[in-house]
């Protein structure tokens, strides 16, 4: 699906949020679909977390 599309979805999912339950809601959807993002893009390989998370390094 092209970027264009998922953020045209993301934009109408967050606008019915905030319509439904407001700025709470809102808010709430917005951090729970980043983090969605950010899990995505490490299961997919696009992001590392290890430097962040304290995980093995060089020693």
């Amino acid at each position: 699906m092209p970027p264009t599309v998922v953020g045209l979805f993301t934009g109408l999912l967050l606008g019915l949020a905030w319509v439904i339950g407001g700025f709470d809601a809102f808010v709430g959807t917005a951090v729970l679909g980043v983090i969605g993002f950010v899990i995505g893009k490490v299961v997919s390989g696009q992001l590392d977390l290890t430097p962040y998370l304290g995980g093995r390094g060089p020693r």
